[in-house]
């Protein structure tokens, strides 16, 4: 299949599939990547974590639903957690990538994540890896006495010898923090998933044990992967995405989050992929195990949310998305 600027390289999806909800969100974005990209032809492999020391409970998926996930085309593939596991389950991204086939391009999505589009259309370029820009300005946290965002974002890249000045976009003021290379980690792409994992799993790491003077006030849990993350990209020589990968987080993939909020401001598309996804009764005996879906998908809730707002005037603030909702008792989670 030609592509926008070269021939089409195959490449394999990585999301993560754990006990409780991970593993109804796998099985709802599999089923939508199966309608709504018959094109893609490399490998959807889900990745386990195992039971072991970093876990108190068992984080393995239910058999049920890996064997639809199985039927639906999927391999599942187990990794041990060394160093995150139930304390700081976002490792799970990280960790899992030593799961993946080597020397194969790869792009991971978050679970809570639904294809509405043609992904193999998508030109990635794997020898520039990159990251979802859909994030808002949640790190480093504005605190007394901190020394500002350049000085932040700088001591990171000095920590690993990065060169910090090519990562700046320089359109934007200084210590600004749109002007410092921030991703949401929903999906992010490269040429070798085992180099990019061990990279992203070592700085990690060494972040969370032997941080930077100037992050001393900053929090690093939950945000500890998307601080390192456009360390990891920019050390491959990537950076910020182009035009040309609109369509995700656009009109290819949506990245939900929290079903409410899904209902309330994505498009009718979105929804309607979402449910057609759901309705089989192999996928629909299973994802109404998971009381949200239950209550969103298959009992109505998310159409009486969806009535609640106007799409094209929806309130400038997710808070207020949410107090309404919750005021018209459709919130679930």
């Amino acid at each position: 299949m030609a592509q926008q600027g070269g021939a089409h390289q195959p490449f394999n999806i990585m999301i993560v599939g754990q006990a409780g909800r991970l593993e109804y969100e796998a099985l709802l974005f599999v089923a939508s990547l199966r309608m709504m990209s018959p094109e893609f032809d490399g490998k959807m492999i889900v990745v386990e974590p195992q039971p072991g020391d970093r876990w108190r409970d068992d984080p393995r998926m239910s058999d049920a639903v890996k064997a639809r996930l199985t039927d639906l085309g999927a391999e599942i593939r187990p990794f041990d957690s060394h160093h995150f596991g139930q304390d700081y389950p976002y490792g799970n991204k990280i960790e899992g990538l030593a799961a993946m086939p080597a020397q194969a391009p790869f792009v991971f999505f978050d679970t809570d994540t639904l294809i509405t589009g043609e992904l193999a259309s998508v030109p990635f370029d794997f020898a520039r890896p990159s990251a979802s820009m859909k994030r808002e300005n949640t790190w480093p946290a504005e605190e007394l006495y901190w020394p500002g965002y350049a000085a932040v974002w700088k001591s990171l890249y000095d920590k690993f010898e990065l060169d910090f000045e090519s990562s700046l976009d320089l359109s934007q003021p200084d210590d600004y923090w749109q002007r410092y290379m921030y991703f949401n980690a929903g999906w992010f792409f490269g040429a070798c998933p085992k180099a990019f994992g061990r990279r992203f799993t070592d700085w990690a790491v060494a972040v969370r044990d032997n941080r930077p003077d100037a992050l001393v006030v900053q929090s690093l849990d939950p945000w500890l992967d998307q601080v390192v993350l456009p360390l990891v990209i920019h050390s491959f020589g990537g950076g910020r995405p182009g035009r040309e990968l609109n369509g995700l987080d656009g009109d290819i993939t949506c990245h939900y989050r929290v079903l409410p909020l899904f209902y309330a401001r994505e498009t009718d598309h979105a929804v309607s992929v979402m449910e057609a996804a759901a309705s089989p009764n192999k996928n629909k005996k299973l994802l109404k195990l998971y009381n949200p879906y239950k209550r969103m998908i298959f009992q109505g809730r998310g159409q009486k949310v969806r009535a609640l707002f106007d799409r094209n005037d929806l309130p400038r603030k997710e808070k207020q998305l949410r107090n309404k909702i919750k005021a018209a008792g459709f919130w679930v989670r």
